[in-house]
């Protein structure tokens, strides 16, 4: 099969198309005959070893994926060969072929597409775990998002106004990203690169603040996220796109009840991953049902998997980029 390989750490460069043995599902795991995979900026922390589980060179890069299952390992039950599925894959997704454990792997209603499926285990998941599990959004409260025209970003105004929240905000740099968040339902869009976000939030809600801050870009924006926030309101750190956040002085938090609290899909793959799956599900199930739909911004053959990493890096995608087979 042709896969993508990180053949050293480094920038988009050291990534290279090659031939390379179909792998086998080992117990527990079914191989998807891939349709489509997504890049995410973890992908790219991989690359470079900034990443928290750090590879060594050379391996496949890669979250998730859709397609169909083409072989199932031993222990298997409820999914079955042909089937259409979008999973967290085992190894990585940028290749033709990739394993996912059955646990992180979900059926695909027909009226979904598999490039849009092949989002869903990421910008779903996160999107809605950030605003339920961690941000814990009641009905009517105003939501902030950093970085609304991104994957996640853009899914999370989506759900958050499904949700019932009475708010939503978004940032985004230039006028066609502040654009692009409009029409996905927010309420107003700010231009970080023109405007103060803390201030403009201010002005939009009325000196309230935001009850739920979204955060998944870090150093740039986590000052602005912090000073947004309003008494008892939660700040959901998630990433660090632009470095890791600064350092939190803790005494104004005590003072208003605010809460600043981590969030991580990988964390909980690796550790709770049967407590990822209803979240999951939950979110499958608000995209076909049409409450949600992913923003694909770009698509490149895998062998344009550096021209993917670079859109992505020089801050030029909207949306989810996809990798096709």
């Amino acid at each position: 099969m042709r896969a993508v390989v990180v053949t050293a750490f480094g920038g988009p460069e050291v990534l290279e198309l090659r031939e390379a043995p179909i792998p086998e599902p080992a117990a527990g795991q079914v191989r998807v005959r891939v349709a489509a995979t997504t890049v995410n900026f973890a992908d790219i922390q991989g690359r470079r070893a900034s990443y928290v589980v750090a590879r060594t060179p050379p391996f496949v890069p890669g979250l998730e994926a859709a397609g169909t299952i083409d072989a199932i390992g031993p222990g298997v039950t409820g999914l079955e060969i042909g089937q259409r599925v979008s999973a967290h894959t085992e190894g990585g997704s940028y290749a033709e072929y990739a394993l996912a454990r059955a646990i992180e792997t979900f059926p695909i209603p027909d009226s979904i597409d598999l490039e849009s499926a092949s989002t869903f285990p990421s910008v779903g998941t996160t999107a809605l775990n950030l605003l339920t599990l961690a941000g814990r959004l009641q009905p009517g409260e105003t939501v902030l998002v950093q970085a609304a025209a991104g994957g996640v970003g853009s899914t999370a105004v989506q759900l958050a106004r499904t949700l019932g929240a009475g708010l939503v905000i978004g940032t985004a740099g230039g006028p066609d990203k502040v654009k692009t968040v409009l029409s996905l339902g927010a309420d107003a869009a700010i231009d970080y690169r023109l405007e103060n976000v803390a201030e403009r939030v201010r002005e939009i809600t009325a000196g309230a603040c935001a009850d739920v801050v979204l955060d998944g870009v870090g150093a740039s924006s986590f000052e602005g996220s912090l000073a947004s926030l309003a008494p008892f309101g939660r700040l959901v750190a998630f990433g660090q796109a632009s470095g890791p956040p600064p350092a939190v002085a803790f005494g104004p938090l005590y003072g208003e009840n605010k809460t600043v609290i981590g969030y991580s899909t990988g964390g909980f793959r690796r550790a709770r991953p049967h407590a990822l799956r209803p979240v999951g599900l939950a979110a499958l199930r608000l995209m076909a049902q049409g409450r949600w739909k992913p923003l694909i911004g770009a698509r490149f053959p895998l062998a344009q998997a550096a021209m993917a990493h670079r859109m992505i890096e020089d801050r030029e995608s909207i949306g989810k980029v996809l990798l096709i087979p």
